[in-house]
């Protein structure tokens, strides 16, 4: 299962983005620059969900990494085409993913994101952390077993192969890899979840995956914050994501 109906619903988080658009490397992207001194040759490349930068939460949580000290970059990886949030308005119907998604593979993405890293790393960029939500967390896997990024963090992972790619990291990657997962989550459920500690358990650059307890498919990004478990989950990957950053990039 690539996909599961929780990437197609959001609640829409309150807040007013403070990066800013320019393009890195021909790409469209969202730029959040931390206001206090920061390593300039260290970078996020924070990779999205399917609504892309047309949800405001992709932006809203760029810039909580910026105010702890990283520039972070979300790039468009939908060429202007990525799900529309209008698609999570009540009554809207169902979105055609099977019709979007052959549009959006590897052939499409991986380009996108190879020429914004290229950018950065012109740019005088040397350390690159992958954080991929959803969608994003494919790509997150793909550079890690690439060898491009130095740090991974994943939430709520699509598009992944079990156990294969988890074998693949095991086998290919160097970058320490956090996983937040959570307790309903069809496309990475829970026995998925502990099949990465077993496949991960002695993975030498490091592995860590932390359990949301009562938690859906989105909530590190796009829950809906009034509920407690929701809030709780949402804020307690963040903390654990910063801190993986902290301790590896």
């Amino acid at each position: 299962m690539s996909f599961c109906a929780g990437c197609f619903k959001a609640v829409t988080h309150d807040g007013t983005p403070e990066g800013e658009m320019t393009e890195i490397g021909g790409v469209p992207c969202y730029v959040a620059t931390p206001t206090v001194d920061y390593p300039k040759d260290k970078a996020v490349l924070f990779l999205t969900d399917a609504h892309g930068m047309l949800l405001m939460n992709n932006k809203l949580l760029a810039d909580d990494y910026a105010r702890n000290g990283f520039k972070t970059v979300v790039p468009d990886l939908f060429n202007n085409d990525a799900v529309p949030v209008a698609s999570l308005s009540p009554g809207a119907p169902p979105f055609d993913w099977p019709s979007w998604l052959p549009k959006h593979g590897a052939a499409q993405t991986r380009p996108i994101v190879d020429a914004v890293i290229d950018a950065l790393k012109a740019e005088g960029v040397k350390e690159i952390a992958a954080s991929g939500y959803c969608f994003g967390a494919r790509y997150t896997f793909d550079l890690a077993f690439d060898r491009v990024v130095k740090v991974a963090v994943v939430a709520h992972p699509s598009l992944l192969k079990r156990p294969q790619d988890l074998e693949t990291y095991r086998d290919q990657a160097t970058a320490p890899l956090l996983i937040n997962g959570c307790t309903h989550d069809p496309v990475f459920p829970p026995e998925d979840q502990k099949k990465a500690d077993e496949i991960l358990a002695n993975f030498a650059p490091g592995y860590k995956r932390e359990y949301w307890d009562g938690a859906s498919h989105g909530f590190a990004l796009k829950g809906d914050l009034s509920d407690p478990k929701v809030w709780e989950a949402k804020t307690g990957a963040f903390k654990a994501t910063i801190e993986w950053l902290f301790k590896y990039l």
